[in-house]
């Protein structure tokens, strides 16, 4: 729109880094509904760049972000200057006795193509400290004032991490030099030795504490002279090892463990299981500052670092710590559609930028996040620390909230809702993440996939966090294995319960709906970006034998046990049915209404229609229609209803997601059987399409066009892009301001690559009227 200015807010700034990506130039073009798009030669072009104010465009903008970028700086890190050397004193590498053994200098070989970072699976970190993981061999080179002699001298190395290292806790050890390593315990070898210089092979047990240590060598001799320490300038990263067959988190696949530790980026899927949603999100787990903001984030925990070697505590940790509800934790979750002081839930597309701002603000949470957001993060942090983990989502996810492992519905005498009653929800869907390690903590066969929820729905222990929990376990139906198990069953398989109020007060289960939960629980598959289902993983088929005996075994551990007493008889059914894609944004919404009279006798009900606005959580924001309709139906006839609701009566009612639930409920008047369903269904929003133009070359600018037309007939308020691609340049926004009915936003990304490999550019749109728009391309950049 002429006139209007193009803003880019970057996540951090130019030049701060040695290797961050240089700056990004952005150009804009609106092209309203109706108008042609002109073409300009270079000449004019060039007139307009060296003087717009004489020669402007009647419905383009284009800026040269260059000199327009807004940085939103994170703190400047203090300059690390390697202080003077003190003068030699008691306990201290000193030279001062002929003779005497000490340390001149240690070189931890910590390079990214070295051999201990190649071989630790480390080399995709950002920086050059020594990252390694535990339960396997590492090298160093230590060069000493004088040759070192077998038969004179002493050396051991001492690594410590804490406040408070203590030999008993594991956080203070001691690494003697022995012969010949020996497995599962902290030793030393020497393996080469040329003039002063050895090369010392390290071992660590595979149940270390991760995190970060700090290194010494003690050298003296075997008379008992007076020992000489050598602090190393550098720290030793310490993580869990999916490589190592003794790490309670060993991964035995390959693809699995490049795809669930290595991969930093993924797919989160969200919408409703009949019209499953994905978006592309960037784990980033290898990015510059990532590393230190975990281990940052560890610290801020409650789990002193003894505990840090147990992988159960690590992750239930984490669970708690992603979430700012009662810990400070990374991110304030909010559900309310009100973020004006803050970042909305669907902007975000990467857990880079949240991160960073948690860390460089010394841990002030930051503002806000949705379940796909608490999960992203969790499976940044994860995959960082060593732990494999994924994004899983599941479709008609229950909230129970008074432990009964059913999802209870309440009805008055006319089998309408009763609202304060109904605490229990079914989110349209609930993102959360499984995390792959063994449970010594419990009976066999409970290792593998355990699931973990950092989004804050109920507390655990007195805090908000959910799980380790065993898929197995859920599978099942043994909820009473920790952590947090029932809770996740009821979200995957609990029956939904009618209950119909007597005239007296008192409640009767008038229906039982088995598949009402539990659908399409989704996750990237392994090496490509296609849905995995693993619904099977976590519950036996619907309505099988296995199936029912689980619920029934966990129901006997709810606060209703009884519930399974009086069965149900059924012969006429109701379900509702979404052609191909589901209803856009900006039409009305169709869907199918198909019910069936599965016996031999006509059959005749009323069935009650009422349909409300929905928070993708479950909580309602207000019915917008309802009706009725009568049903006559022949022996073994199936009909079909069409229900509609016009765009001009839920326009101007949507919230996050633009979700809805559809309620039926009907009485069959022969059998007196009672007809329910509730479907939940949202309104599908256009796709952002990435075009990549030129060649993807390392150092070589290119470009990609973004484009994106407004589905609504009407302006969209205060839009705002945001633009980022791990390895392509950093995270940052582009403020477009109104976007007119119909219309059709393009900017031009100028950038230059400069990591090779397979990447994706992300894009997201905010904006107050649409959420979840999104788009990505693949970019496969090469070396110069």
């Amino acid at each position: 729109m002429p006139g209007e200015r193009l803003t880019v807010r970057t996540t951090s700034e130019i030049g701060r880094f040695p290797g961050a990506a240089p700056p990004t130039r952005v150009e804009l073009t609106i092209q309203n509904e109706g108008e042609k798009k002109q073409e300009e030669g270079g000449c004019l072009w060039w007139l307009r760049k060296m003087c717009p104010c004489c020669c402007k465009h009647p419905n383009t903008t284009s800026y040269d972000v260059t000199d327009k970028v807004e940085f939103t700086k994170l703190p400047t890190p203090a300059a690390v200057v390697d202080p003077p050397k003190p003068k030699p004193e008691n306990g201290e590498a000193k030279e001062t006795d002929e003779g005497k053994l000490s340390v001149c200098s240690v070189d931890l070989l910590s390079s990214k193509a070295g051999q201990n970072r190649q071989e630790h699976h480390t080399d995709l970190y950002h920086g050059d400290e020594l990252i390694l993981r535990r339960g396997q061999t590492f090298q160093i080179e230590v060069e000493l004032n004088r040759p070192f002699s077998t038969d004179t001298d002493k050396l051991y190395l001492e690594l410590k991490t804490g406040s408070l290292p203590l030999v008993s806790k594991g956080t203070h050890v001691i690494i003697p030099l022995v012969k010949h390593l020996e497995d599962e315990r902290w030793e030393a070898k020497i393996v080469e030795q040329n003039g002063n210089k050895i090369k010392l092979s390290i071992n660590s047990p595979a149940n270390a504490v991760i995190g970060f240590y700090e290194l010494t060598v003690t050298t003296s001799s075997l008379k008992g002279d007076a020992t000489t320490t050598y602090t190393s300038s550098k720290n030793i990263v310490m993580l869990f090892n999916p490589w190592c067959e003794e790490d309670s988190v060993f991964l035995d696949n390959e693809e699995e463990r490049k795809e669930y530790v290595l991969n930093d980026t993924g797919r989160i899927y969200y919408g409703t299981e009949k019209q499953i949603g994905a978006r592309t999100w960037n784990f980033g787990q290898f990015h510059e500052g990532i590393l230190e903001a975990c281990l940052f984030i560890m610290e801020k925990s409650e789990i002193p670092p003894s505990g840090r070697g147990d992988a159960v505590n690590v992750v239930r940790v984490i669970s708690a710590m992603i979430n700012a509800q009662d810990d400070y934790g990374v991110l304030v979750g909010n559900w309310s559609g009100n973020y004006y002081d803050g970042v909305s839930p669907t902007a975000w597309s990467s857990s880079v930028e949240i991160l960073k701002k948690y860390h460089s603000t010394n841990g002030t949470p930051v503002s806000y996040g949705q379940c796909w957001v608490f999960s992203g993060i969790t499976t940044t942090v994860l995959r960082c620390l060593g732990i494999p983990s994924r994004s899983v989502t599941n479709f008609q996810s229950a909230h129970d909230t008074d432990v009964s492992l059913t999802t209870d519905v309440y009805l008055n005498e006319n089998l309408e809702p009763i609202d304060y009653l109904n605490r229990d929800s079914v989110w349209n869907f609930h993102v959360w993440n499984d995390c792959w390690m063994a449970r010594p903590d419990l009976p066999p066969g409970n290792g593998g996939w355990q699931a973990v929820d950092a989004t804050p729905q109920e507390t655990s222990q007195g805090t908000f966090r959910c799980g380790p929990a065993s898929v197995n376990a859920i599978r099942s139906g043994h909820v009473y294995l920790k952590h947090d198990t029932p809770f996740v069953f009821a979200e995957v398989n609990s029956d939904k319960i009618y209950w119909q109020r007597n005239l007296d007060g008192t409640f009767k289960q008038i229906y039982s709906e088995k598949k009402a939960v539990g659908h399409c629980i989704s996750t990237k598959a392994v090496g490509s970006d296609k849905r995995a289902d693993i619904t099977s993983l976590y519950k036996h088929e619907e309505d099988s034998e296995e199936e029912r005996i689980a619920v029934e075994t966990a129901s006997r551990y709810g606060s209703k046990p009884d519930v399974y007493s009086t069965p149900v008889a059924e012969d006429v059914s109701v379900e509702v049915k979404v052609d191909g894609e589901g209803p856009r944004m900006g039409a009305d919404a169709q869907l199918k209404i198909l019910v069936k009279n599965l016996s031999s006798q006509p059959r005749q009900a009323t069935i009650h229609s009422q349909v409300a606005v929905m928070y993708y959580t479950g909580v309602l924001k207000g019915t917008i229609k309802k009706e009725q309709m009568p049903v006559e139906l022949s022996p073994n006839e199936e009909k079909t209803i069409d229900w509609v609701l016009p765009y001009q009566q839920y326009q101007s009612q949507l919230v996050d997601q633009a979700a809805f639930m559809l309620t039926l409920c009907g009485r069959v008047t022969e059998t007196k059987q009672v007809l329910a369903n509730q479907t939940t269904f949202r309104l599908r929003t256009p796709d952002i399409t990435i075009t990549p133009i030129g060649d993807a070359v390392v150092g070589k600018e290119m470009a990609a066009k973004i484009t994106f037309t407004n589905p609504l007939p009407s302006t969209l308020k205060g839009v705002v892009f945001r633009v980022e691609g791990l390895g392509l340049q950093e995270g940052h926004e582009v403020v477009v301001g109104d976007v007119g009915a119909h219309s059709k936003v393009t900017l031009t990304e100028h950038f230059i690559p400069f990591q090779p490999g397979p990447r994706k550019l992300v894009a997201s749109l905010d904006c107050e009227q649409l959420s979840q728009v999104h788009g990505v391309a693949d970019i496969v950049v090469l070396e110069q």
